[in-house]
């Protein structure tokens, strides 16, 4: 039996700053999805928080970057409480603070030589801007967030929801590479949800400098064929991107849009305020690409209160 969305009284938020995370975009995005989603594919999952709070029987979540995949399966191999227990036990052994940076270096080598899944946690709670990043060694780089990135009590409130959240429901994790992702066994009342790096905007996650792959115009071509292939298989599926960004504009996707005849669904919202945003506050044309056509109950969907 399909599960069926109800009216949520909080949104869940994800512990992780990730960059490009869609939290306040929620209240546009999740009204345009189906009523009714089986399997729901989170394809480039980041911080999960689309995925998180979309309403589905199972819940698919895949990101390429397989260090913070791991830490996400951690979250649900272990007990609740000892997820916490270890988190409390690194910033004690550390002596991990606002101001401690040596304390933090020492935890970001162990973490290096390790590779404990929680200490990841750690790691971003202190590192610049609660950011992930790796070199190309795959070694947690991150500088210290010194004055300004703490586990604090917001984060831990964040942290305790989103664990409960996944243990609560059925969820998959991989690590894959979205070309290596099996579709096959999808159907029609399933649902794929893509918010990949965007090809005309700058990010250190579409650089391609940190180990891992980085988002050039070969891949963008490759992720819209492989949502055409969906397409021709009666499989709904949704993309997040800009169609223009500054003084660019992204050729690509809009021929693809209009060689399908696709729905464009405009979102309103910028990146002014972001701390990789370029310094004339511009605005971006942010959409969500979808190949079926909300419907006006959908639209008129209001999930959260505020």
């Amino acid at each position: 039996m399909l599960a069926t969305k109800v009216h949520r009284k909080q949104q869940i938020k994800s512990p992780l700053n990730y960059i490009g995370g869609k939290t306040k975009l929620l209240p546009q995005l999740l009204p345009l999805f189906p009523r009714e989603i089986n399997n729901f594919v989170d394809l480039f999952c980041g911080g999960c928080n689309v995925g998180i709070n979309t309403e589905a029987k199972k819940l698919f979540f895949n990101d390429n970057l397989i260090f913070l995949i791991d830490m996400y399966k951690a979250f649900i191999d272990n007990s609740l409480n000892k997820t916490l227990w270890h988190i409390d036990s690194r910033i004690s052994k550390f002596e991990l603070s606002l101001t401690n940076e040596n304390g933090y270096k020492e935890l970001r080598n162990t973490y290096n030589s390790e590779k404990n899944p929680l200490d990841l946690f750690v790691l971003v709670a202190f590192s610049f801007n609660h950011q992930i990043r790796f070199n190309n060694n795959h070694e947690f780089n991150n500088p210290f967030g010194r004055e300004r990135s703490c586990y604090n009590p917001a984060m831990k409130e964040n942290l305790i929801n989103f664990i409960i959240c996944l243990k609560e429901n059925e969820v998959n994790f991989e690590a894959k590479d979205f070309e290596n992702y099996d579709f096959t066994n999808l159907k029609s009342d399933d649902f794929v949800y893509c918010d990949p790096p965007y090809l005309i905007t700058c990010g250190t996650y579409n650089d391609g400098k940190r180990g891992f792959k980085g988002w050039s115009e070969k891949e963008e071509k490759n992720l819209l064929c492989k949502l055409d292939e969906l397409d021709k298989r009666n499989i709904k599926f949704a993309l997040s991107n800009v169609l223009e960004h500054k003084e660019k504009e992204n050729v690509i996707l809009k021929n693809w849009v209009l060689k399908n005849d696709y729905h464009v669904n405009y979102l309103n919202y910028d990146y002014s305020n972001c701390n990789y945003q370029v310094k004339d506050k511009e605005k971006s044309v942010e959409v969500l690409i979808t190949n079926y056509e909300p419907s006006k109950q959908e639209q008129e969907y209001s999930l959260f209160d505020f």
